[in-house]
């Protein structure tokens, strides 16, 4: 088994990580993670989605890295940089997803330093994301510096149709330039 390496999905490359990608957001949601979708997530929508991640990748405004072992995908994040005129200096966290057998293992700190440099290089100084309140991960988040603002309640039905809040975080990486 060779050891898992994170890499950035850019346009080209894509279609090579589509099915893994396909795979993976199966695998969030069939262990209850709150990323968008409900437990009857099907392969259309599935297949919608990843599209739309594509043309967002495309475009230039959405980055996106997966760590991958022996060609499989086992964690990704994106980061969907602000286009506002007035919003040039932030960038939204989104969709960081990590198999359930892959968990553990410092994947998604790899992944959130890869998130972060390539932020600053974007001159994006803030980030902000959204987790389900009451989540490990609301932990992890915390330990990489990111300071909770609060939790909007209800805010969205989990994949068994449950509703629960979500917590608030920021991280300021710099001043805008």
């Amino acid at each position: 088994m060779n050891a898992a390496q994170l890499r950035r999905v850019h346009a080209e490359s894509f279609a090579h990580y589509r099915q893994g990608l396909i795979d993976l957001l199966f695998d969030a949601v069939g262990h209850g993670a709150s990323v968008g979708f409900m437990a009857d997530l099907d392969e259309e929508q599935a297949r919608a989605y990843i599209g739309s991640v594509q043309a967002s990748v495309a475009d230039g405004s959405l980055l996106l890295w997966v760590v991958v072992q022996d060609e499989r995908v086992l964690a990704s994040v994106q980061l969907a940089l602000c286009q506002k005129p007035n919003g040039l200096n932030r960038a939204e966290v989104q969709k960081l997803q990590v198999r359930h057998d892959a968990r553990r293992r410092g994947l998604g700190q790899q992944l959130m330093n890869a998130v972060e440099q390539a932020a600053r290089q974007h001159k994006r100084g803030l980030l902000y994301l959204d987790t389900a309140a009451g989540s490990e991960a609301e932990a992890f988040y915390s330990a990489l510096g990111y300071t909770r603002v609060g939790e909007l309640p209800n805010y969205c039905q989990n994949p068994d149709g449950t509703y629960s809040p979500t917590a608030i975080y920021f991280k300021t990486l710099g001043q805008p330039a």
